[in-house]
C-alpha cells in the first residue's frame, strides 16, 4: 500500500526524516540567522555601504560647503537643521555630509585593493602550488621579497616619492597584500594536488587549468574569502593611517582617516571632529572581523556544525525533559 505524502509537508510520515534544504543559498542564510552577532554585523555593514554610496549622491556637494557662521557647531542639536545633527567643523562644513563622502572614499580604496590582491595572489598561488617545481620557487621568492618590507612603510615611501592619490593608494596597498593570498592559495593547492580526486582527474586527461578551476578553487575559496574579509580591515586602517599622516587622501578630498587627522588638534574644544570618523572606522572593522569569523565556520564543512549545536541541544533537552519527569514520578 502506497502512502500518500503531502508535498507541502516538510517531514515524511514513515521515516520522519527532514528533507534537505532547497538550495545552498537558503542553507547559508539559515546559518547566518543562527549567529546573531554575524547577522548584526552584516546588517551594519550593509547600512554603512548603502549610506555612503547612496548618501554621497545626495550630500556630495555639501561636504565642502563652508559657512563660517556655523563653525564648530556641537552635535546632537537640530537648531541648524538635520544636516548639522552631528555638528560641523571649524569651517562650518556638515559632519554628516563629510562622514558620508569620507566613507565612500575609504571604501572605494579598501574594496578595490582587496579585490585586486585577492584575484592576482590567489591565481598565482594556485598555479604555483599545483605545478610545484620552479614555478613554486619563483612565486614564493617574489612573495618573500615583497613581504620583507613592511607594507605600511612601503606605502609611505612610494606615496612620498610620487604624488598621493586614491588610485596610487589602491595600487600600492594591493601590491603589498598580494603575498598574503599567494602564500595561502599555494599552501592549500599544494596539499590538494596530491589528493585522490585530483589524481583521478589527471588520469582521465583533464587539463591542469580545468583541474584548478573545478577541483582546487572551490575548496580554496572559503579560506581566501576569510582572509579577504580580515584583510579588508587592515587595508581600511592602512588607508586611514596614510591619510592621518598626510600622504593619503588630500584635500579637498575627504576620508575618515583624513577627518581624524584634521580634527586631532581640536580634541579639547571640538572632540566630535575626530570622534565620529574614528568611531566609523572602529565599527566597520569590528563588523568585518565578526563576519569573517562566521564565513570561516560556515564555509568549512568540518566546522559548520558549530552553528547548529545550540538549537539542536536545546531541542534535545526539551524532548527528553518529559521522559525524565515521568520516570521520576
Amino acid at each position: 500500500m502506497t502512502t500518500m505524502i503531502d508535498p507541502t509537508d516538510g517531514v515524511a510520515p514513515e521515516t520522519g526524516a527532514t528533507p534537505p534544504p532547497r538550495s545552498g543559498r537558503l542553507s547559508m542564510w539559515r546559518l547566518l540567522l543562527r549567529d546573531r552577532m554575524a547577522t548584526v554585523a552584516l546588517v551594519v555593514l550593509v547600512l554603512i555601504v548603502l549610506s555612503t554610496v547612496g548618501g554621497s549622491l545626495i550630500l556630495g556637494d555639501k561636504s565642502n560647503d563652508q559657512d563660517l557662521a556655523r563653525g564648530a557647531i556641537a552635535p546632537f542639536s537640530l537648531d541648524h537643521g538635520w544636516l548639522y545633527v552631528l555638528g560641523s567643523d571649524k569651517l562650518g562644513r556638515s559632519m554628516i555630509a563629510r562622514m558620508v563622502v569620507g566613507g565612500r572614499t575609504t571604501l572605494a580604496v579598501a574594496v578595490p585593493a582587496v579585490l585586486i590582491s585577492l584575484v592576482i595572489g590567489s591565481l598565482i598561488g594556485m598555479w604555483a602550488g599545483y605545478h610545484r617545481g620552479w614555478r613554486e620557487t619563483v612565486a614564493m621568492r617574489v612573495a618573500d621579497v615583497i613581504m620583507s618590507f613592511p607594507s605600511l612603510l612601503m606605502a609611505v615611501v612610494v606615496l612620498y616619492v610620487f604624488s598621493p592619490s586614491a588610485s596610487m593608494i589602491v595600487v600600492v596597498l594591493a601590491i603589498t597584500r598580494i603575498p598574503i593570498y599567494l602564500r595561502t592559495a599555494r599552501a592549500e593547492s599544494a596539499e590538494l594536488q596530491s589528493r585522490t580526486f585530483v589524481d583521478a582527474a589527471r588520469t582521465f586527461g583533464t587539463r591542469p587549468t580545468a583541474i584548478i578551476r573545478r577541483h582546487v578553487f572551490p575548496i580554496v575559496l572559503p579560506t581566501l574569502l576569510t582572509v579577504a574579509t580580515l584583510d579588508f580591515c587592515y587595508v581600511m586602517l592602512a588607508e586611514s593611517s596614510l591619510s592621518f599622516l598626510g600622504i593619503g587622501i588630500q584635500p579637498p578630498g575627504v576620508s575618515w582617516g583624513l577627518m581624524v587627522s584634521q580634527g586631532r588638534q581640536y580634541l579639547q574644544t571640538a572632540w566630535w571632529l575626530s570622534f565620529f570618523p574614528g568611531l566609523a572606522i572602529v565599527v566597520t572593522a569590528v563588523c568585518s572581523t565578526l563576519l569573517a569569523s562566521w564565513v570561516r565556520i560556515a564555509t568549512d564543512p568540518s566546522q559548520r556544525w558549530r552553528l547548529t549545536v545550540p538549537r539542536k541541544a536545546a531541542a534535545r533537552r526539551r524532548r527528553q525533559a518529559p521522559i525524565v519527569e515521568g520516570e521520576v514520578s
